[in-house]
């Protein structure tokens, strides 16, 4: 890993902080959908990202996320709410990711050529230097995907992450 990308990652939810009123009881996250090696984008990945398109065209235009293309594959940048009886990860956001794991699955199969395994990361910045991050699971492009499976995943690694 680059040794300067914490300070890069840390900018990058700064900037997404700044453009937002954070409600009370909410803390940061990123979601991050991405391959190990090769990639995952717009260029590579053409029919992925239109079906991506198709679903973020649906969304509320008031949905408290930032959707971030990189080369190693897609990151939501989220608002978590956190409250007493736990945490709440927007069913939106759950659909979005559940979403861009079976547009990865569908382009391959519609001719995209980049197949290797995805990881699904939730990860926050703790200070400038310090970049925390859960891996939820990791998936290849033939694999069955449940929505609840992961919902269930994606709150469980939040809660560990908040918790450090």
């Amino acid at each position: 890993m680059d040794p300067g990308w914490p300070a890069v990652f840390s900018e990058r939810m700064r900037r997404f902080e700044a453009h937002r009123v954070p409600r009370p009881g909410t803390a940061a996250v990123s979601i991050k959908v991405r391959v190990r090696s090769g990639c995952f984008h717009r260029e590579h990945s053409p029919e992925a990202y239109r079906l991506i398109d198709q679903h973020l065209g649906k969304l509320r235009r008031d949905t408290d996320l930032a959707f971030e293309e990189h080369e190693s594959g897609p990151e939501l940048l989220v608002y978590l709410a956190v409250v007493t009886a736990g945490l709440t990860l927007a069913k939106s956001v759950v659909d979005l990711v559940t979403a861009i794991i079976k547009a990865r699955s569908e382009g391959i199969k519609r001719g995209d050529h980049p197949s290797e395994p995805l990881e699904l990361i939730v990860r926050r910045t703790h200070n400038e230097q310090e970049v925390r991050e859960e891996i939820v699971l990791k998936i290849g492009h033939n694999e069955h995907v449940d929505r609840k499976a992961i919902g269930h995943r994606l709150n469980s690694a939040l809660r560990n992450l908040l918790k450090k």
